[in-house]
């Protein structure tokens, strides 16, 4: 039924530059994350002065992807190796 995903050359080829660009720059998905965490941090100052429920829905969703982010960063490098 999955076949498909294995021959699939497209997919493939995005896997294999993934793997080799988190390889090389194995702390970026965390600066990334921290990045996210940071902004989400600063909606939710911003919300607290001028209430308004997009601002809070987008430090929200915004914490929530920084955090991902950075524990799907931390729980690849290892595998990535050094």
């Amino acid at each position: 039924m999955f076949k498909w995903i294995d021959r699939n050359e497209r997919l493939l080829k995005l896997v294999r530059w993934l793997s080799t660009s988190l390889a090389r720059n194995r702390g970026v998905p965390v600066l990334i994350g921290i990045g996210f965490v940071i902004v989400a941090f600063v909606l939710h100052i911003l919300n607290v002065f001028s209430p308004s429920q997009p601002l809070e829905l987008a430090g929200v969703i915004l914490h929530y992807i920084g955090i991902l982010t950075a524990l799907i960063g931390l729980l690849l490098a290892e595998p990535l190796g050094k």
